[in-house]
């Protein structure tokens, strides 16, 4: 019996912002139960962190100088094979509610979905706007992320029976400018919420493209951001601190509807008797930083950017309460459900199924190594550099190209390139770059040669400056 399989994504919602994972800063009791009657992978990363990259390597299984999705001004090419549509020739019914950000018109809208009905671009928090399937558009009053969820139930109320269903539920939250919905708006009131260690990074010692960021809560967040005026009298780090507050307390009210509405989706399958028979997936499309290095936002390689959050349920094959520690990427997830739908994967997805690893077992030649290339070069408002690298179970090797190679939504200025190393046994939070460290000087050729054969392996052009 092939599973039904409900797709739950977030959007920049943190893996440590989950529970599951141990967040000091909130309680996700939904999105644990996931976990608790499932699995959670410890170790999924993506491959560029910036939503339309990611939401394209996730439907088509391939990297994104594969799938064209390089910033979020190059669109998705929607005709190129991807998951919804091998599971519906396969005899799935598949549908698609909420975020798409991919573009929009006949040659980028979903593909393969037997329905759907998406946000234009980003959405709103309030009373969102839908584009359907035959182009129209329509406002739902309520919340986002509630609406999302009643449009996805209803259409589960209208399914085939007596056909399996793969659904994606794809919600807008917690995506800045974080916009709480009514109830919340008071959560966490009179609270001081931890502030992460790094806080007031200074980057000492680190790529100038640390510095060069303009993602800090203390000087970048505007006034629709905090939706309030800072108190008077503030010293500056108390400035700093009192913006951390209420940017990261906005942030988790709109992670609470999210939790909330994972609960409703699992709550249904239980009153319908569907629990047992589908696999249910939570994850966000890349990680986000709440306060750590002082930011908000992503696009770095750094853990909290990279790490993605993934819990997945499946009763029937997917022991209860187990944990998984291998290095996954963003690019397995069209793999590993064609798996468990019994469909062949398209011969261009460059991803592997990490269903055998749940199961226990490890393959041959399971990767040793993530990639990860970030090509929005010094874009107009977050002014993060180009960069690339590989993590490996301990240590992480960046390379700051900085250079936007013409590609929309980069940048055309070319700052000097450097690099990063980091061991994330003894640094956890990267904050001590040891690429020019004797000490490191081994680790850092096995490094530069894995690079080097990855980039190989998935056929990314390293990148060579025009004046070398």
């Amino acid at each position: 019996m092939r599973p039904n399989i409900v797709f739950i994504m977030a959007d920049d919602h943190a893996a440590h912002a989950v529970s599951a994972y141990g967040s000091k800063i909130n309680h996700t009791p939904h999105i644990d139960r996931i976990a608790e009657e499932g699995v959670r992978l410890d170790n999924c990363f993506c491959t560029n962190s910036l939503c339309a990259p990611s939401r394209a390597s996730i439907l088509t299984g391939t990297y994104n100088h594969v799938n064209g999705v390089r910033t979020l001004s190059t669109e998705y090419d929607s005709s190129q094979p991807a998951l919804p549509e091998l599971l519906r020739v396969s005899g799935y019914q598949t549908a698609l509610v909420g975020k798409w950000h991919l573009g929009h018109g006949p040659a980028h809208d979903p593909r393969g979905f037997d329905h759907w009905t998406v946000v234009p671009d980003q959405g709103r928090y309030h009373n969102p706007v839908f584009i359907r399937m035959d182009g129209s558009q329509h406002t739902v009053p309520g919340y986002a992320t509630n609406v999302i969820t009643d449009l996805s139930l209803d259409w589960l109320d209208r399914r085939d029976p007596e056909r399996p269903f793969f659904l994606m539920v794809q919600h807008k939250a917690p995506h800045r400018n974080w916009e709480p919905e009514a109830r919340y708006l008071d959560l966490f009131e009179g609270q001081d919420l931890p502030v992460p260690e790094t806080f007031f990074d200074r980057y000492e010692g680190r790529a100038e493209a640390a510095r060069a960021a303009k993602m800090r809560v203390a000087e970048h967040l505007r006034i629709d951001d905090l939706k309030k005026l800072l108190p008077p009298g503030l010293t500056e780090d108390e400035q700093a601190l009192w913006k951390y507050q209420v940017y990261i307390k906005d942030y988790l009210r709109c992670v609470q509807s999210v939790d909330d509405n994972v609960g409703r989706v699992l709550d249904y399958l239980d009153e319908h008797g569907l629990s047992e028979d589908t696999l249910v997936v939570y994850t966000s499309d890349q990680g986000f930083f709440l306060g750590d290095h002082g930011w908000y936002d992503k696009r770095f390689m750094y853990e909290e950017s990279l790490r993605m959050p993934y819990v997945m349920r499946y009763p029937r094959e997917i022991p209860a309460g187990g944990t998984n520690a291998d290095l996954v990427v963003n690019v397995d997830f069209a793999q590993t459900l064609l798996d468990y739908a019994g469909v062949e994967p398209h011969p261009r997805m460059q991803g592997r199924s990490f269903r055998p690893l749940l199961r226990g077992e490890r393959p041959a030649g399971w990767r040793e190594s993530v990639y990860y290339r970030y090509w929005e070069h010094d874009d107009g408002i977050h002014h993060v550099w180009a960069h690339y690298g590989v993590r490996t179970e301990r240590h992480k090797l960046i390379y700051y190209y900085a250079d936007g190679l013409g590609i929309p939504g980069a940048s055309d200025r070319v700052f000097e390139p450097e690099w990063e190393l980091f061991d994330l046994a003894t640094d956890p939070w990267e904050l001590h770059n040891r690429y020019h460290d004797p000490a490191y000087a081994a680790v850092r050729a096995e490094l530069e040669a894995e690079l080097a054969r990855i980039q190989a392996e998935i056929g990314d052009t390293p990148h060579v400056r025009a004046d070398a």
